[in-house]
Formats: C-alpha cells, structure tokens, sequence
C-alpha cells in the first residue's frame, strides 16, 4: 500500500499544519490498523458531503463554515469589550461547556492558566477567570476574593436558560449589590445570548435587559460546542489581546478546501474515513488526543466535548480522551502501549527543537542525564514526539500524528476548523446528527423536576 501524503491547511502556499496517516495503516501497524480499501471506501463515500458542505458553506446554511469570512461582529465584540474593561483589573467569564471551552482554548494560546507564561504585553491586561464548572463553594469563595469595583462579568448562554451559568450570573449580582455597587451594575456586565424571539423564554436577556446590562448576540445558528470561531470564543481571545481575524483566517484556510468537492487530499475528510474505518474495522472504541503543548491543553478538553456530544447517539460514537505531553507518558501511555487494542491516537507536535533552558553538562553527568548535556528543554521533547509514536506503531497500535508549522492565531484557527469539519464528517459516515444532544437534555428537565418537588 502507499500511505497518503501528508495533508493540512494551506494559506498561499504555507501550510498550518500537516497531518500524517501513515502511523494508522495495517501493513505499518504489524496488521492492527486499517485496511486500504476500507479508507479508500470511506473517502469515496465522503466526496458527497465535502461537497455537501463547500455548498453549505457558500450559501451560508451553515453558519459555523462562513462566519470565518465575517468581521462585523468582531468589531462589535471588540467595542463591547473595550467598553466593559474601562477600570476593570480582572475580566470573569460565565458559561458552562461550548460556552467557556472555546475562548479557554483561545485564552490559553497567550499563556492564561499556564503559571508564569504570560509575557508582559499579558501581564498589563486585566486578569482573566473562566468558571464554568458549578461549584457552589468555589463561587462563594471567588466572589469573597474579588475586588467587585474592579471586576466585570461576561456571561454567555445561547438560549438564555441553562440554569448552571443563570446561577452564576444571579450570584454575582447578589454579591455586586451587597457591596454597594447595585447602580454600577450596568457597566460591571456583559451578557451574549441569542436575540430575542416572539414566544420563546431568555431569562438571561429578560433579567439583563432589566437591569439595563449591555447584550451580544449570539448566532442563532451557531450551537455551542462549534461557536469558538463566534464572538463566544474571540471575546476571550480579544480579553487576552489575541488576534481575532488571524484565527479566523486560519479556519478559512481549511474550510476553503471544501471547494474542491473531494475528500482525498482534505485533512479533515481523510481524518473522518480513518476514525470510522479504525471503529468499523478494528473495533476500535477510543480516541486519545495528545498534544505536546502547554499552551494546547484546553485544547485537548475541547475535543472531547466536541467529539463526544456530537457523535455519541443511538449506540454511535468513540470514547475521546483528554492528555497532554510529555505528562501523561507518565500516567497513560502504558495503557495505550499494552493495554486493549481499542485506542486511535492523534499526537500533535509544534517545534520545539532548541528552545527552553540549556542543560549545564557537568549537572547533567552528576544526574546520570549526560546525553542532555548542552541540550534544550525542548530537544528533549522534540525526541520524545518522535519516539512515542514510532513506539506505538511498532506495537501494533494505530497514531496520526499533526505537525503545527508555528503555534499562534493562524495555526490555532486552522486546528479548530480542522476538528469540526472532521467531526461533522464522522457524523455524516455515521448517520446521525451532530449538533444535537438529546440525552443531555433529558437529564437537565429530570434535573428541573427534582429542583421543582424540592
């Protein structure tokens, strides 16, 4: 068999990352991997719906494709933010799953959440919170603990009614009015939901339009786990002085290879045939993403919430997993090299060859390390994303691996398109529909009830 070449996203001529099968395949897997014809028949498959979807996004129907070529709402984002941070020494975010992955993941390209990364340009900006887990202690804590003059809000929820980040919003408020700021509490929040609709309950938008609280609104077409390239993403990124059009610039480098109408030779539709073919073929039930990267870490959770609520329905989908490198070497790779041969694992790589602290070579033969002896921090990892892979092919388990030409806005906006396309084609492979949830719905109305007899 011969492997397929490397693909990725290109903006004239230069690419933003290059992803390679060839780790995936039986014949380099000892026969653990995937069979030529079953991927060459899912790409033929395909063909419709690349093409599907190049027409949905030149016509718009689908939102999530063409908003990359829209810059007003980014205009609109950046002027609500400038207004909100006039005085602000820390910016919180409030919105649970879709709602806050997004712009962590954006957020934490500037080095947010990662201890002492930030450079100075961050350092000068407002501090930046996301709380998007409910946890009624850690909010009462963090409420104590700010300096509400100096604190702004930002709270999103597209239909206005999940009851974890009302709750939220409804706390700040409270603890806003206790210090005695009540009639500064127009310029202390920011609401982003969808517009109002004749017959349709937004308790967000009802309970801000009354207290005269400035509101975005989000694109009605938009659900949350694909909004991050939405203003529900970029006003983070924006918060951390990222550079909105560069992220969206690097998705429209992929989405536009949806205008070829074929799946062979696109990144995300090659990614789509192996993900369904592994499953079909080899039983494989687990999707391991990795990459090598503090500043990818978000990244890793956001593929899970994407990859699971989109494609787990009516007995369909794979178990994503959520690592990061070299850390979880440590912890599961043993699983994932000796374990049930159920894993894909996709291993993202940036260069890292050279960078970091140099390693003294006296300190390093004392240690018993002297083969890092004048190396970098990042020569060490830079071997270690060739060994792992290499390792886990030669026992017999199934790695793509995606190579990122230069981590920033451009490469970050290419990945994130990357994956959704991707997912979107798994779906269509599968049958099902990926954005909706139904079970996860059925849980908040329980949820709702039991609240309700209480």
């Amino acid at each position: 068999m011969t492997n397929p070449p490397a693909t990725g996203a290109a903006a004239r001529g230069q690419p933003a990352y290059r992803q390679s099968l060839a780790g995936t395949f039986a014949e380099a897997t000892g026969g653990h991997g995937l069979t030529t014809a079953t991927y060459q028949s899912n790409l033929a498959e395909l063909d419709r719906h690349v093409a599907a979807l190049g027409h949905d996004r030149r016509s718009g129907r689908l939102p999530l494709l063409s908003i990359v070529d829209d810059t007003a709402d980014i205009a609109a984002a950046r002027a609500a933010l400038e207004r909100l941070s006039i005085g602000a020494r820390t910016i919180v975010f409030f919105g649970t799953g879709g709602s806050g992955l997004g712009g962590q993941t954006l957020a934490q390209l500037s080095g947010w959440n990662i201890a002492g990364a930030a450079d100075a340009s961050q350092k000068s900006r407002p501090r930046t919170r996301f709380y998007d887990n409910l946890d009624g202690l850690t909010l009462e804590r963090a409420l104590k603990s700010l300096d509400l003059a100096t604190t702004r809000f930002v709270v999103t929820s597209k239909s206005g009614g999940t009851v974890e980040t009302l709750v939220q919003a409804v706390a700040a408020l409270s603890a806003v009015k206790a210090a005695g700021l009540e009639r500064d509490i127009p310029r202390l929040f920011l609401g982003l939901t969808e517009p109002a609709r004749p017959g349709t309950a937004n308790g967000l938008r009802g309970l801000f339009e009354s207290l005269g609280i400035a509101l975005l609104d989000h694109h009605t077409g938009i659900g949350g786990r694909f909004s991050v390239l939405s203003n529900v993403g970029l006003l983070p990124a924006l918060a951390r002085g990222l550079d909105a059009g560069r992220i969206r610039a690097g998705a429209a480098s992929v989405a536009d290879g949806l205008d070829a109408g074929q799946a062979s030779g696109f990144a995300p539709a090659e990614g789509a045939a192996l993900a369904v073919g592994l499953q079909r073929e080899r039983g494989i039930g687990t999707h391991v993403f990795i990459p090598y990267a503090d500043r990818l870490g978000k990244l890793s959770h956001w593929f899970v919430q994407l990859w699971a609520e989109s494609l787990g329905k009516g007995g369909h989908g794979t178990s994503p997993i959520a690592c990061l490198g070299p850390l979880d070497q440590h912890s599961q790779l043993q699983l994932f090299m000796d374990g049930p041969r159920d894993h894909l694992i996709t291993l993202l790589r940036t260069p890292t060859a050279g960078t970091g602290p140099r390693i003294d070579a006296r300190y390093a033969e004392a240690s018993g390390i002297g083969f890092m002896a004048g190396k970098s921090i990042g020569d060490l990892v830079a071997a270690q994303t060739e060994a792992v892979p290499q390792a886990l092919q030669q026992a017999g388990r199934p790695v793509r691996t995606i190579d990122i030409a230069r981590l920033d806005e451009f490469s970050i906006g290419a990945l994130l398109m990357h994956f959704m396309i991707e997912t979107i084609l798994v779906a269509r492979l599968d049958g099902i529909d990926p954005f909706d949830q139904p079970a996860v719905e059925a849980a908040k109305q329980i949820a709702r009830e039991r609240l309700g007899r209480a």
